[in-house]
Order: structure tokens, then sequence, then C-alpha cells
């Protein structure tokens, strides 16, 4: 039953894609308590990728340690969930992807890497999060396009915009106050069509490992 597999997604996949690969019950970024409400409608499996940040109470440590205590898989990737799963995976709450592995080895350390604003009907991203543009300038770097140097100053303005203000425009408007405009405009034509979307690809990589757990329960058939 499908229901027995929740997943909390929001702007790190789109829907579609994420039916096709995982059918299961989709539900809005996660709040505190949507966690404990989803074992008490009998998820079996619970892939955490989205969920509120700052200005809302995100999900709790305890609810997902109790999900855990009553039997409940719990799966992080992505956004909260690699937060989460990166802090309780001793306790039993199984990470994947990039992001949740830079966070457990402790290469980022804060919620603002994965912090952006998005389309509330839609969930269409409307920033960037820091993690993406890390890995897009990573990318850059090996292609070529911008020296270690630059790519220090390009993340480093990054850093400093607030992350609702956080696009590629924007950070390469603001780094031209250090770099030479001709490297703004090369690495803003190479982000247009190389721009790396690692929350997207963790939470494919999570939707697929939910798929073989549920898979291994006899939940679903392959």
């Amino acid at each position: 039953m499908t229901h027995e597999i929740v997943v909390f997604l929001g702007p790190s996949c789109e829907r579609d894609l994420a039916e096709e690969i995982l059918p299961a019950a989709y539900l809005p970024p996660a709040r505190r308590g949507d966690i404990t409400s989803a074992v008490a409608g009998g998820a079996r499996i619970i892939t955490l990728i989205d969920g509120v940040f700052f200005q809302e109470s995100a999900v709790g440590h305890r609810e997902v340690l109790s999900a855990l205590s009553r039997g409940t898989r719990v799966i992080g990737a992505s956004s909260m969930g690699a937060l989460r799963a990166a802090e309780l995976d001793t306790l039993g709450m199984e990470g994947v992807g990039l992001i949740y592995r830079l966070y457990r080895d402790g290469v980022l350390v804060s919620d603002d890497e994965v912090a952006l604003v998005y389309d509330p009907e839609s969930f269409s991203p409307l920033s960037e999060p820091l993690i993406n543009i890390r890995c897009t300038l990573r990318k850059a770097r090996e292609s070529g396009i911008i020296t270690p140097g630059e790519e220090e100053e390009l993340l480093a303005s990054a850093r400093s915009l607030y992350f609702p203000d956080r696009t590629y425009p924007l950070v390469c408007r603001h780094a031209e106050e250090r770099l030479p405009a001709e490297t703004c405009r090369r690495f803003l034509e190479f982000s247009r069509v190389h721009a790396v979307d690692q929350k997207r690809e963790d939470a494919i990589a999570a939707l697929r490992r939910t798929r073989e757990r549920a898979m291994e329960s006899g939940m679903l058939e392959g």
C-alpha cells in the first residue's frame, strides 16, 4: 500500500519525476509533528527530503527517534533530510547522497547551505541553495572556466548574500567588486547551461533507495 511509504518533498525534485521513481504518499515539506502524524497514519517507511526552516518549527529529533523506535524506517537526503540523517544516523536513521555525507563528515555545518525560497503552490525554487552553488563552482573550476582563486571569490560572494537573495546573476554581480567582469560573465554563462542541482540529484537517489527498501520489505514489487 502506497500510504505505507510517505515522502516529504517540496522544491528539491519535481513531483512527476518522483512519482515515476516511487509510488508513495507525497506530502509537502515537513514541519514539527509531521513525522509523528505519518507514523500514526501507518507509515512503515518515511523519506524526509524537504522540510521547513528558520521561520517555522522544523522536524524535531525526538519525533524521528520515536518513529525509529516504533519500527518505522526513516531515510533522509538532500535538504532537511540530509541534516537530520547526519545527526541521527548512528541512532538508526539512514542518510543518502553527497549532501548527507558532507554534513556527516563536518564539511558542511550550517542549515544555510541547503536553504532556499520557493513558490508555496508549485514548489518551484526562487533562489539557489548554497550547496548547489558550491558544486557548480567546483565543476566550473574542473572545466577550466575559473581558477581556484576565482572559485573562492565567487563562493565568498554567494556566502555573503542572505539565502533568499542567492541567484547566479546576483552572486556574479557582487563578485565584480573583486573579480574582472569577464570572469563573472564567463561563469554566469557556464551556470546557465551546466549548473549542478545537487539537491535534486540527492533527492532522486533517496527515492531510488526508498524503492529498494520497500521492495526488500515486500511493500512493492519490481
